[in-house]
């Protein structure tokens, strides 16, 4: 027979919602992604005009047409404004892409109009550079100045 305390403590349990539990079974990693907003802070180097680029070697998204998936270097190169990006809300947004279903076109677009709205930089571009699929070796390019 079970006491009254281990009775109310399965009650407790069972009456967790869905939304809890899946919480506690998600990774602390697909949670920071989830929940990851892009971020920046002030240039504090207004001066002169200076390039920043970032390379993002692991990129990862899902072919909308086969469910395959796709992977890419990511080349971002921008001359900022009044603002620079915070490398960890970047690397968390560009791991967001990993189970997307986006084309080619559409994420490299996606990526440097995100950094546009965040930023508005003098100058920004992406580069997706995707691994050979189908014989074939696609690399798109966006740009954006003022």
């Amino acid at each position: 027979m079970l006491d009254s305390q281990v009775i109310s403590k399965r009650l407790v349990a069972l009456s967790l919602k869905k939304s809890e539990l899946k919480k506690m079974r998600t990774l602390y990693g697909e949670r920071a992604i989830a929940e990851n907003r892009l971020e920046r802070f002030e240039n504090r180097t207004k001066a002169r005009r200076y390039e920043i680029a970032f390379t993002c070697p692991e990129f990862t998204c899902v072919c909308p047409r086969s469910g395959f998936p796709d992977f890419a270097t990511i080349y971002i190169r921008y001359v900022p404004d009044r603002w620079c990006v915070e490398l960890k809300s970047l690397k968390l947004y560009i791991n967001g892409y990993r189970n997307r279903k986006v084309f080619h076109e559409d994420v490299t677009n996606q990526i440097l109009d995100d950094l546009l709205g965040l930023l508005d930089p003098y100058e920004i571009e992406v580069k997706g550079d995707f691994t050979v699929r189908g014989n074939i070796h696609t690399v798109v390019t966006a740009r954006h100045s003022k």
